[in-house]
C-alpha cells in the first residue's frame, strides 16, 4: 500500500464529502422555500442522479485512459460551479440548474475509489476503501452540524462554505495529489464509451460478480431513499420543544450518524473484516439496516429515532466499503476505473428511482411506508448474500 498516495486522496475526499454534506440536509428546506413539494424535492434529487448516471461510467473510463488526477479536477470544478449557482438561486429552476451541472461532473467518488484500488493490493482494499467511509463519517459529523448552525443566519451561508471547500479540493488535487501508476492496457483504452452496455450486461451475467452487483443495487436503493427523504420525514414526524424538525435538528441527526460512521469504518471495520471477512460483514450489515429501517417506520419519539439511526448507520457503514472491496477483487486489474464507474452508475440509477418513491410516499403522508420500503430493500440484499452462502459456503466464507 502506498501510504504517500493514500494520505492526500483521503484529505481530498474528506473535503469533497464535507462540502457535499453541508448541502444535503439543507437542500429539501431550501427547495421548499421556493415552493417545492416533497414530490418535487424527490425530482430534484433524481435530476442530479440522472446526470450522474451519464457522467459516472464515462468519467471512470476517462480516468483509466488519461489519469485519475485530471478527471478529479474536472469533476471538482463542476461541483464548485454548481454550488455557486445554488448560492445565488432566486427561483426553483436555478436550484435544478445547479444540481444538473454538479451531477454532470459528479465523478469524484468513483474516480477516488479507482485511485485507491490503483495504490492498494487486493487483500488490503476493504480497509483502504474504508477511507471513503471515514470521509463520509467526518463529513456527516461536521458538515450537517455546521449547516444547521449557519442556516440560522441564512440558507446561502452553508452553500458558500461548501463552494469554498470545493475550491480547496481543486487546489489540493492540483498540487498535492500524485498521479498513480496507470493500470490500463491498449485493449481497455479502445473500450472507452459512454455506457459500455455490452460489457456491463456481461458483468451482470458473470456468476462471480453479478450477485454482488445486485447487492449494491439493494443497498443503493435503500440509502438513496433515506437520504432523499429523511429531512422531510423528520419534519413531519418529530418535533423539538414543540417545533417541527428543521435544518438544525436534521443536521444534528446526520452528525450523529456521521459519528457512528467514523467508529464503524475506522478500526472497528478493519477488525470485523479480519475476523469474519467481507461476505459475513455484508450479512451483518444488511440485517442491521433492515432492523434500523423497520424501527424507523414505527418511531415517534427522538430516542426511538436514535435507535433506528444507530442500526441503519451500522448497515450503511459496513456495506459500502465491503461491497466495494468484493467487486474490486472480482474485477480485472485493468478494469478498476470502469468497474468503479459501473458502481457509480448503479448508484445513480438507484438515486433516480429511490427519491421519486420517497417524494411520492412522503407527499401522501405515508411515512411508515417510506421507512418500510427501505427495510424491504435491505431484506432483499440480505436474501441475496444468504443465497450465495448456501450455494457455495466453502468458497465464499473461507
Amino acid at each position: 500500500m502506498k501510504r504517500s498516495h493514500l494520505l492526500p486522496i483521503s484529505l481530498i475526499v474528506a473535503v469533497d464529502v464535507l462540502g457535499l454534506t453541508l448541502v444535503i440536509p439543507l437542500l429539501p428546506f431550501y427547495a421548499e422555500k421556493y415552493g417545492a413539494s416533497p414530490s418535487v424535492v424527490g425530482l430534484l434529487v433524481s435530476a442530479y442522479a440522472a446526470c450522474q448516471l451519464v457522467s459516472g461510467p464515462f468519467l471512470g473510463s476517462l480516468s483509466d485512459r488519461y489519469g485519475r488526477r485530471p478527471v478529479l479536477i474536472l469533476s471538482q470544478i463542476g461541483t464548485f460551479i454548481g454550488f455557486m449557482i445554488l448560492a445565488h438561486a432566486n427561483a426553483l429552476w436555478m436550484i435544478f440548474l445547479s444540481r444538473l451541472i454538479d451531477g454532470s461532473t459528479a465523478g469524484n467518488l468513483s474516480v477516488a475509489q479507482a485511485y485507491i484500488a490503483d495504490v492498494t493490493p487486493p487483500e488490503d482494499r476493504a480497509k483502504s476503501f474504508g477511507i471513503i467511509g471515514i470521509a463520509f463519517g467526518f463529513g456527516f459529523l461536521i458538515g450537517p452540524a455546521l449547516s444547521g448552525f449557519l442556516s440560522h443566519f441564512g440558507y446561502v451561508y452553508p452553500i458558500y462554505l461548501a463552494a469554498a471547500l470545493s475550491l480547496t479540493s481543486i487546489i489540493g488535487t492540483s498540487f498535492i495529489l500524485p498521479e498513480p501508476e496507470r493500470h490500463v492496457s491498449p485493449g481497455e483504452e479502445r473500450k472507452l464509451g459512454l455506457f459500455q452496455f455490452g460489457s456491463y450486461a456481461k458483468d451482470f451475467r458473470n456468476p462471480k460478480v453479478s450477485s454482488t452487483l445486485w447487492q449494491f443495487v439493494a443497498f443503493f436503493m435503500a440509502f438513496s431513499t433515506f437520504i432523499a427523504g429523511i429531512a422531510l420525514f423528520a419534519e413531519r414526524r418529530f418535533s423539538w420543544h414543540g417545533t417541527p424538525f428543521g435544518p438544525r435538528e436534521v443536521g444534528f441527526l446526520f452528525a450523529y450518524t456521521g459519528l457512528l460512521g467514523i467508529f464503524i469504518q475506522g478500526g472497528f471495520l478493519a477488525r470485523m473484516v479480519k475476523k469474519y471477512g467481507e461476505e459475513r460483514l455484508v450479512i451483518f450489515a444488511f440485517a442491521s439496516a433492515a432492523i434500523g429501517y423497520g424501527c424507523l417506520s414505527v418511531a415517534h419519539s427522538i430516542p426511538a429515532l436514535l435507535v433506528a439511526a444507530t442500526f441503519s448507520a451500522f448497515g450503511s457503514g459496513g456495506l459500502r466499503p465491503s461491497l466495494t472491496a468484493l467487486v474490486s477483487r472480482q474485477a480485472g486489474r485493468h478494469e478498476q476505473g470502469r468497474m468503479m464507474g459501473l458502481i457509480q452508475g448503479l448508484n445513480s440509477i438507484s438515486s433516480i428511482i429511490g427519491p421519486i418513491f420517497s417524494g411520492l410516499l412522503i407527499d401522501r403522508g405515508w411515512l411508515a411506508a417510506w421507512a418500510g420500503l427501505m427495510g424491504l430493500f435491505s431484506v432483499w440484499g440480505l436474501a441475496l448474500i444468504l443465497r450465495d452462502f448456501s450455494s457455495r459456503p466453502s468458497e465464499a466464507f473461507r
